[in-house]
């Protein structure tokens, strides 16, 4: 993975609390997440990126677009997004998993598992789907539990079902 020279952060509102983008130099697309888990954030950025600063900056306006979009109701404005993050290739093949749900439907862990190509790594998968830095993006929150529970969303259970409502698949 090419490390980037700058991270630059900028900022969204939504119907669900502020949004948080980090993008590089170039305009690439290199974290999400809500404005209540930015420590969180800032701690993957340097899990992933080393001491490189998160300075203000404007993320492009096509990925600007896309989340407003999301929010006005075009579920599937994500897909056009180019992104790169840090992570091992085990978590960026899971990452790139959660991108090929479809908007409007869930699955579970264990079909996540099994998406990825490490079926019996259901725990495995479950936590390289905790640690993704590419909220929303990364659809984390279109995985649930085998019994059709709400678990394990990192921006919490009620923006969980927020934006499972939003999509259509409750």
């Amino acid at each position: 993975m090419t490390r980037p020279v700058r991270l630059l952060l900028d900022r969204l509102p939504s119907p669900i609390g502020e949004i948080l983008i980090v993008t590089d130099e170039t305009g690439l697309l290199r974290a999400v997440d809500f404005h209540d888990f930015e420590p969180r954030m800032r701690r993957l950025a340097r899990l992933h990126y080393g001491a490189l600063a998160l300075e203000t900056g404007a993320a492009p306006s096509l990925i600007k677009k896309a989340f407003t979009r999301y929010f006005e109701g075009v579920t599937d404005a994500f897909t056009a997004l180019t992104w790169r993050t840090g992570g091992t290739p085990f978590q960026q093949t899971v990452w790139t998993a959660l991108t090929k749900i479809p908007s409007g439907q869930t699955i579970t862990y264990s079909e996540l598992a099994r998406r990825a190509g490490k079926p019996l790594a259901i725990r495995a998968v479950g936590a390289a789907n905790g640690a993704n830095p590419l909220s929303l993006v990364a659809p984390c929150h279109r995985v649930i539990g085998v019994n059709g529970a709400l678990t394990g969303y990192a921006g919490g259970i009620d923006r969980k079902r927020w934006l499972l409502a939003h999509e259509g698949a409750l």
